[in-house]
């Protein structure tokens, strides 16, 4: 990586790399409060989730911190119980993750045509087009991840100075609240100080403070979290040891191979497969100028350059190589790798920029298509007037007649949903303000609490499944007497199960819509006379 790149080389397309940052974190946020504001997309089940977590104030949830429930409560209390008021943190958010990332590397490396580039990289995502829009956990511990990273460096920049420890306390603090993953700074810490240490670059007063502020924040963000799961039988950590494969089935084989295709094919697609190999060239660079540079002493222009680099393998190597090695053992979910990639799109842009240097000269200049594309595809996001013919059958043409289902569809219909069975509870029950809803799973049950008109908040029904938020909750036992609608996604058969709850029960296949084209399939259960015996809390696990 070069530290001190000419002005010339600093001008893209004639103009400042700060000019076009701006204009593309200007047009990527307005494309995505427009795409929220046309209703292309409903509120999908981990979005109504966490909204429905903020009606009930809680130092931590089942499956996360509470940080995604007090900003869905901030957004809600300003835009009202809707989806942009819901999907605001998550545009807020990505603006703010994109002038994190591009001030660190412009103006704390000093590096603006990288900090420009590593911006059309992010856009041009699907991690960054998805956590832009959708309101999940993800955004918020991206955001707290940058700044955790671009704080430690001007630590290691000016160790004198208190600020940087407190924004990096500060950001541990806040990506803990979010999601759990944030404790996995530690180990970036641990590696970025040694490789500092290698090259006799780490001062003691640096590695001091960077680890009261690592203590601080840490314990800060956690302690919430950590009370809240010693009042729950630490819930959320059985949860997150579970998924982890560290207890429970997935932990039963060590060893097994039909994880990683799976997971390895997820991270071609999370990036986009270009952008994907791009990162893996620049992230080996990386590891190849950290041994070229020389011994203790070296002048201050290389120690900068080791420095950064140290930074991105830090920040990349650790946490992607351990779920490389972990989905050996048990299914990784895409997202988890996903703060690998804070280090992943700066990685990928410059080896892309050391690709086009190599073609163009000295006198290069930045490609202009990437970065015009990149604008144009998040100002595309707003397309639904397209007549893409597929689009409204929900299916995608692969080769003459064979079409897959567009899995775009199974985030669809919930509205609709909600409207049909307000319908039902209106004109199918003799007294409809005594009729309660409920479903099989955690997404379900969210869903209907979000999309009913009116937002009560629905049931789970328990047994039969893992265990989630609503186990935690009251069931609906003081209802006795009362009828109710249960819903399970896709068409299902007869469910006499029912009848141990309810005097009788009539079952309805719909079929939801979205914009005049179908969208998910349903099966609604139209339940009579509630016994009042609410099956006890039980599940497969965690």
């Amino acid at each position: 990586m070069q530290t001190t790149p000419s002005a010339l080389e600093n001008r893209v397309l004639g103009c400042r790399p700060e000019l076009l940052a701006g204009l593309l974190i200007f047009a990527v946020t307005l494309a995505r409060i427009l795409f929220v504001l046309s209703g292309q997309l409903d509120l999908v089940q981990d979005e109504a989730q966490y909204w429905d977590w903020s009606r009930t104030f809680q130092l931590s949830y089942f499956t996360k911190g509470p940080l995604i429930a007090w900003l869905n409560a901030a957004g809600t209390a300003v835009f009202g119980d809707t989806t942009f008021g819901v999907r605001v943190g998550a545009i807020l958010g990505s603006a703010l993750m994109q002038c994190i990332l591009f001030l660190g590397v412009a103006k704390l490396w000093k590096r603006p045509r990288l900090g420009l580039l590593s911006l059309v990289v992010l856009n041009c995502s699907l991690l960054a087009m998805a956590s832009g829009v959708l309101m999940t956990t993800d955004n918020p511990l991206m955001v707290c991840w940058m700044g955790a990273l671009f704080s430690m460096y001007w630590a290691y920049q000016k160790p004198e100075r208190i600020a940087p420890y407190v924004l990096l306390a500060l950001a541990l603090a806040v990506g803990n609240l979010a999601k759990y993953m944030m404790l996995a700074f530690a180990a970036v810490a641990f590696v970025f100080v040694w490789l500092l240490h290698r090259r006799g670059m780490a001062e003691k007063r640096f590695v001091t403070r960077l680890t009261v502020a690592l203590l601080v924040g840490t314990l800060l963000g956690f302690l919430p979290i950590l009370i809240w799961n010693m009042q729950n039988d630490y819930a959320g950590v059985r949860h997150v040891l579970h998924l982890g494969g560290v207890s429970g089935s997935r932990a039963q084989s060590f060893i097994r191979f039909d994880r990683f295709p799976e997971y390895i094919g997820s991270q071609f697609g999370l990036l986009l497969p270009w952008w994907f190999i791009f990162t893996l060239l620049g992230a080996w660079g990386s590891i190849q100028a950290l041994r070229k540079n020389p011994g203790r002493g070296i002048q201050y222009a290389k120690a900068q350059d080791y420095a950064q680099n140290a930074l991105l393998v830090a920040g990349f190597w650790p946490i992607w190589g351990f779920f490389i090695f972990w989905s050996f053992h048990t299914k990784i979910n895409p997202n988890w790798s996903a703060v690998s990639y804070a280090s992943g799109f700066i990685l990928a842009a410059a080896a892309w920029d050391a690709v086009w240097k190599r073609r163009g000269g000295k006198n290069w200049r930045v490609w202009p298509w990437p970065i015009i594309g990149a604008m144009l595809m998040t100002i595309l996001m707003v397309h639904d007037a397209l007549p893409i013919p597929w689009r409204y059958e929900g299916k995608l043409p692969i080769v003459g007649k064979v079409h897959i289902e567009n899995p775009i569809m199974h985030l669809k219909g919930w509205d609709d949903l909600g409207d049909k069975l307000d319908e039902l509870r209106n004109t199918q029950f003799d007294n409809p303000e005594h009729v309660f809803f409920f479903g099989d799973n955690y997404d379900v049950t969210s869903a209907l609490s979000w999309s009913v008109p009116g937002k009560e908040r629905a049931y789970c029904l328990p047994g039969g499944r893992r265990l989630n938020q609503y186990d935690l909750w009251p069931g609906p036992q003081d209802k006795t007497g009362w009828d109710a609608i249960f819903v399970m996604k896709k068409f299902k058969g007869q469910h006499d199960s029912l009848l141990k709850y309810f005097e009788k029960y009539e079952r309805i296949p719909y079929q939801s819509m979205h914009a005049g084209r179908p969208a998910r399939r349903f099966t609604v259960y139209l339940c009579y006379g509630f016994k009042g015996n609410w099956p006890p809390v039980t599940g497969t696990g965690y």
